[in-house]
């Protein structure tokens, strides 16, 4: 018997039946296995990199590398060495921060030795270029991928129309400087309230404004209080302090020490060491270079935080020392100098500065950022506020990494643990700002209002002062008997450290509590002699001093 033959109308039903089993089947594979969805993050990586080339050719030749002549021209896809290897070009400045990432890379150089070629298949070039604008003109030409600055000054970069088309976006928290910072001054001044109406060394625009501009708020001051000589850079500062034209200046480590060695009966006023959560070093990379090369990016992060999590068994150190001191032509004693001012920032350390852990009320890089944005408007030295700081963050290469990096090495720094004294009591403040906070008549207990002065007015001191401790001071007018006014006013300097302890979890031993009664009221009240008078000496007076 012949076998039945088919007919064309049965071929076409087949043939539909076979590609609906193929498009069904391969659909099921690409959403339900591994390599079905491996295929599709290289298809949509490849579609991405195949976009930001092409949207980088529309910009491309006619655009110049001059960033004052408005120029947009940054490369969005990773140059290669002689090998064919893609290499992550970084810009460095001189600064003990970036020790982890050349530990990582076994040096500042690309190459084959590096972890992060190695584990992750790209190479790492590092650049040491301590002229930022020059830096700056680099990039939009195209010479590197990413970019140091830090989270305050964050905003000179973004607040420009021209650099701000090209999408710079913060995407790691490298550091916290913690002694690299310093305000210096001359015999006489004991306090920050004492800068009143100084002349100070200040490097302009810089984070040494921010630096300036925090201390001088934490004395009730302006940045108006002051005159400001502005310098190129912080060594200047540091020369001009040598001469008889400033009575204090903002500098770094190691020029606080030398500066006032050189200058007899001056000292150094305060660090990093107390204001230990003002100078934040970030890296940044455009928009389009992100887009192009996420995974490289997220790697990148990656492998940094891994070398963090390293550099904590000390022994690691020395390495990094070793190319740190390489890439700035320093010993590695003097390299080990420079590390010992900063405080590496771990994974958990950027999930809480990006503000990804909900749950954290610390200083973050958007109260940084946000704060600086609309100082640096203040001081005339931007035009205009920059953008939300939401809308100049890629905040996935920390997300990404996030169930990699667990553990303790990667946890975020645990606030400081204080030990009471009683010394603190008479201790000499770095600075003193009083805050007017009212109570109802002989109540201590916090109201609404008094909870947000003390948001308003303190709480963003004692978060950028996280090593400091706080002394709260509770002033009362004459009004009544003298020993009821000391309890009492005892009791509203508690209830306002326990406020700031329940709220922004600070260690309860990190407050010294004064009661003054009526024995400390302003200048020219003393006698209480008006209803002025006596709601001015009605005060809490927050003061700062050296654990």
């Amino acid at each position: 018997m012949a076998p039945a033959r088919l007919t064309s109308f049965s071929k076409l039903l087949i043939t539909l039946a076979i590609l609906l089993l193929v498009f069904f089947g391969g659909k099921w594979v690409l959403n339900n296995t591994a390599f079905g969805k491996g295929l599709q993050d290289t298809v949509q990586e490849a579609k991405a990199e195949q976009e930001a080339e092409a949207k980088n050719e529309d910009k491309g030749s006619s655009t110049s590398a001059n960033s004052n002549s408005g120029s947009t021209k940054v490369e969005s896809v990773p140059s290669t060495d002689k090998d064919g290897d893609k290499v992550l070009r970084v810009q460095l400045v001189s600064w003990g921060g970036y020790a982890p990432g050349l530990y990582f890379n076994e040096g500042a150089q690309a190459n084959a030795r590096s972890r992060f070629y190695k584990d992750y298949g790209f190479k790492v070039d590092f650049k040491l270029n301590n002229d930022l604008l020059g830096a700056m003109d680099a990039w939009i030409a195209g010479e590197y991928d990413v970019l140091v600055q830090t989270a305050d000054a964050f905003p000179l970069y973004t607040a420009p129309a021209d650099i701000n088309a090209l999408g710079p976006k913060a995407f790691m928290q490298v550091d916290w400087s913690r002694g690299g910072d310093a305000i210096i001054v001359k015999r006489g001044i004991k306090t920050v309230n004492d800068l009143k109406g100084k002349r100070i060394a200040v490097a302009v625009p810089s984070p040494a404004q921010t630096l300036l501009i925090s201390s001088l708020e934490a004395a009730g001051l302006k940045y108006s209080d002051v005159t400001v000589i502005k310098t190129a850079d912080n060594l200047k500062a540091a020369e001009l302090f040598r001469g008889n034209d400033v009575d204090a200046a903002v500098v770094w480590s190691p020029d606080d020490i030398f500066a006032t060695q050189d200058v007899p009966g001056s000292k150094i006023l305060l660090t990093t060491n107390e204001q230990s959560h003002i100078i934040a070093d970030i890296m940044f990379a455009s928009q389009d270079f992100i887009n192009g090369n996420k995974t490289m990016i997220n790697q990148f992060y990656e492998g940094w935080m891994k070398g963090v999590a390293e550099l904590n068994n000390t022994s690691n150190q020395k390495k990094a020392a070793k190319y740190l001191g390489e890439l700035n032509g320093v010993s590695t004693d003097d390299a080990q100098g420079m590390m010992s001012v900063v405080k590496w920032t771990s994974h958990g350390d950027n999930m809480n500065f990006f503000g990804l852990d909900r749950t954290y009320s610390g200083q973050k890089g958007s109260d940084l950022y946000e704060k600086m944005s609309r100082k640096f408007v203040e001081t005339g030295d931007s035009d205009n506020v920059a953008p939300p700081w939401r809308s100049v963050v890629y905040t996935g290469a920390v997300q990404s990494a996030n169930d990699k990096l667990q553990g303790s090495n990667y946890a975020a720094e645990k606030s400081k643990v204080f030990k009471k004294s009683s010394g603190d009591v008479t201790a000499p403040a770095i600075s003193s700002k009083p805050v007017s906070i009212s109570f109802n008549s002989g109540q201590f207990q916090l109201d609404a209002n008094a909870k947000t002065i003390i948001d308003l007015q303190f709480a963003e001191t004692a978060k950028i002062f996280g090593n400091a401790k706080i002394r709260v001071e509770g002033n009362t007018d004459n009004v009544g008997a003298k020993a009821m006014n000391v309890e009492l006013s005892r009791k509203r300097a508690q209830a306002v450290a326990d406020y700031l302890k329940s709220q922004y979890k600070m260690d309860g031993n990190r407050f010294v509590i004064v009661g003054n009664g009526p024995d400390n009221p302003v200048p020219g009240c003393e006698a209480n002699q008006n209803a002025s008078c006596k709601a001015q000496n009605r005060r809490t007076d927050f003061q700062l001093i050296a654990d």
